[in-house]
């Protein structure tokens, strides 16, 4: 084999294996958890619905990242129209948040911002206005891959004074959902919905260092489309109920 021959072999190799890498590509950002309790069976709720999407989609703020985290309450259920993706535990979550916050009551549509800044979930300046404070604070760093040979997700965080003592939760959301109401306040029309919450499950404490690595199994049931699906896990506060950090991956 001549130089020239070699030479010619090493730079196709190379090409070859230059086509062949395909890196992820990075999410950019400060990633900001927006939590929307909503429900169906809520004329006021599309609205919300709709801003979310669009929050979404166009992720209008400059440096952040939303990532949308949609939770069906099930207190609308007995107003004619059973919500299909309702769950008593958002309800709970809520509920949470409003003692934490000193409220004495829960209301939809509501949207809270990275665990601690409240608003109307359909008034657009005051959600966008929280993101923007939310942006603002500190947040911390989460590895999240899929666990080679396994159903599960590989997650690692480092060592952080703001994540210590906190709870990893899990949530597996679903985009591009449609209902036809048929009673209810919002009878007879078509509701969609982006990042419903799926699943949304604690899967351990951080340490007294703020360190978590674990790998969870990650189940989806047959009815969801895997194209729309994500996973998100976030750490939040056990004391203040601050967000300290949060990533989400696809299927």
């Amino acid at each position: 084999m001549t130089a020239r021959v070699r030479t010619v072999l090493i730079l196709t190799w190379t090409v070859c294996a230059l086509l062949a890498y395909r890196p992820m590509a990075a999410q950019s950002g400060t990633p900001v958890l927006v939590e929307l309790f909503t429900s169906e069976g809520c004329s006021s709720c599309p609205s919300a619905d709709q801003l979310l999407s669009e929050l979404v989609r166009t992720q209008p703020v400059p440096g952040v990242r939303i990532v949308a985290l949609s939770e069906h309450v099930d207190y609308w259920d007995h107003q004619g129209w059973k919500d299909p993706f309702s769950d008593h535990a958002f309800t709970g979550r809520q509920s949470a948040y409003a003692a934490a916050g000193g409220l004495t009551d829960i209301y939809t549509p509501q949207v809270i911002v990275d665990g601690v800044d409240e608003a109307v979930g359909n008034d657009r300046g005051a959600v966008v206005a929280a993101i923007r404070r939310a942006a603002s604070r500190p947040k911390r760093s989460i590895a999240l891959a899929w666990s080679s040979g396994t159903s599960g997700v590989s997650i690692a965080m480092d060592p952080s004074p703001e994540t210590a003592n906190s709870t990893v939760f899990l949530a597996i959301t679903e985009d591009a959902l449609r209902t036809s109401v048929k009673r209810g306040e919002n009878a007879g029309r078509t509701l969609d919905h982006t990042a419903v919450a799926r699943r949304l499950i604690q899967v351990g404490k951080t340490d007294k260092e703020g360190k978590f690595m674990s790998v969870v199994p990650v189940s989806i049931d047959q009815t969801w489309k895997r194209e729309h699906t994500r996973v998100i896990v976030f750490v939040q506060s056990d004391a203040t109920r601050r967000i300290t950090a949060v990533a989400s991956i696809g299927l």
